[in-house]
């Protein structure tokens, strides 16, 4: 069989998906190009004809030799990735030369497809390249040798498998327990395995370190250049959440990150009041009708107010527009929103799906009591039976709780105590990163979060 690898995402795709996807990614790339020129060809009647021909000439050459590749079951290494960005050009430029003898082009044509074709060629082979790491640059991946003796082991190998091509698996090192006898490898050749499966990761997992961990080795490791780490460490650089259950109190005192600093405090302040100036003002003009709309669709109040916990443990009064029926919680009490929660009037449904309901909070943010992005705040109901049950709970409130978060972007809504530990991995996993630029990631997600109405209730 020829070099291959098929491109595998494709073979679960609808091929018209797949036409249409490109199609309308080279009509966005030469709009771009058109409007960075400043050429404008909107005005002359045959505008639509010209961008017609102008994305056939840049997509069209790309689609088929893709196409073909998928056909013939290239490898896509490095080579043949350029290869195909190369026979794509050319088959563009002979197209182009084609059509100029058969109807006259001008200069500024010429101009547009040269600058369009350089930027949808090239941004595809960053795509192509990305997607293809291991064999693209294969230098580049991290190669993995586990050594440990409890349950973390399989695990870690799920974990490589969903790490999308950023890690492989070099092998697995079983380490004896304190109880057991050496195996055939012995301790000392971890560092020699390493070498010889060309791993630059070595990720250690003892039941129990005390007497048995290989500190020899792994310094040996640490010192040739193959970075060492722990399985708490490993998971979170590949899930963005931490293993809670495998972290006790010294790591987080000897850990990297949780820097908490006052700049960065007044930094995110200073972000936090403008952002929400502007927020409010955008919205004010359709404040009327949402509380015309509220009050139409069931009667109450327009405004929830709710006691939630915020930063040190305080207790603070959160406001959203009100999406449930007036007496939600009489004879029940407290209780976590259910997926389609016949509580939730019909017009509430929409304001969850889309989060309006959470714009009140802008003004929980210029009182100072929550911050845009950090840990969701949680009702005190709920914090009295968190902590008793989920470690570490209590030091998600070290930050002040946001109007959005990690968790929310990762994790579908909550109800449940599993779902709270589940969010509490990503919560304490932001405030341990916690930045300006993370903070701006994350409020980009929220964005495309809200567009596809997903994980509300």
């Amino acid at each position: 069989m020829s070099e291959c690898c098929c491109l595998k995402e494709y073979e679960h795709e609808s091929l018209l998906k797949w036409f249409g996807v490109y199609v309308l990614f080279a009509v966005v790339v030469t709009c771009a190009v058109l409007a960075a020129i400043n050429i404008d060809i909107f005005e002359e009647k045959s505008c639509c004809g010209k961008v017609f021909w102008y994305v056939v000439i840049v997509a069209m050459p790309y689609i088929f030799v893709n196409l073909l590749y998928s056909l013939m079951q290239f490898k896509m290494k490095l080579a043949n990735i350029f290869l195909k960005a190369a026979l794509s050009c050319a088959i563009s430029v002979a197209l182009f030369r084609t059509i100029a003898e058969l109807r006259p082009v001008s200069a500024d044509d010429a101009d547009i497809v040269v600058y369009a074709l350089s930027m949808f060629i090239g941004i595809m082979l960053v795509r192509d390249i990305s997607r293809n790491i291991p064999m693209a640059l294969p230098n580049l991946v991290n190669r993995v040798l586990l050594v440990g003796n409890d349950g973390f082991m399989e695990k870690a190998k799920e974990l490589v498998g969903l790490s999308n091509q950023r890690f492989q698996l070099a092998g697995a090192f079983s380490f004896p327990r304190r109880d057991e006898s050496l195996p055939e490898q012995k301790s000392e050749d971890i560092f020699e395995v390493a070498k010889a499966l060309k791993a630059n990761k070595v990720v250690i997992s003892l039941v129990e370190r005390r007497g048995v961990f290989p500190l020899q080795e792994m310094l040996n490791c640490k010192l040739s250049g193959i970075e060492v780490l722990d399985a708490p460490s490993f998971f979170e650089r590949i899930t963005g959440k931490l293993l809670i259950e495998d972290i006790n109190p010294s790591w987080f005192i000897f850990c990297h990150g949780f820097n908490i600093t006052p700049g960065l405090l007044l930094v995110k302040r200073f972000l936090d009041v403008c952002c929400s100036l502007v927020g409010l003002a955008l919205l004010a003009p359709f404040a009327p009708l949402l509380m015309l709309a509220i009050k139409l669709d069931s009667p109450g109040p327009i405004l929830f107010r709710q006691t939630r916990v915020g930063r040190g443990d305080k207790p603070f009064v959160l406001y959203k527009l009100r999406t449930m029926r007036q007496d939600a919680e009489h004879g029940t009490g407290a209780v976590w929103a259910a997926t389609a929660d016949p509580r939730v009037t019909r017009l509430g449904r929409f304001l969850r799906a889309s989060r309006i309901d959470e714009v009140p909070q802008l003004i929980n943010v210029l009182q100072g009591k929550m911050s845009l992005v950090g840990p969701r705040p949680e009702r005190p109901e709920f914090i009295d039976k968190l902590k008793k049950i989920i470690p570490y709970y209590s030091e998600r409130h070290f930050v002040k709780p946001g109007v959005t978060g990690w968790a929310q972007v990762r994790y579908p809504y909550g109800a449940s105590v599993e779902d709270a530990l589940e969010k509490l991995r990503y919560d304490l996993y932001y405030i341990k990163n916690i930045s300006i630029l993370f903070d701006l990631r994350i409020i980009l997600k929220t964005i495309g979060v809200v567009l596809l109405c997903k994980g509300s209730r």
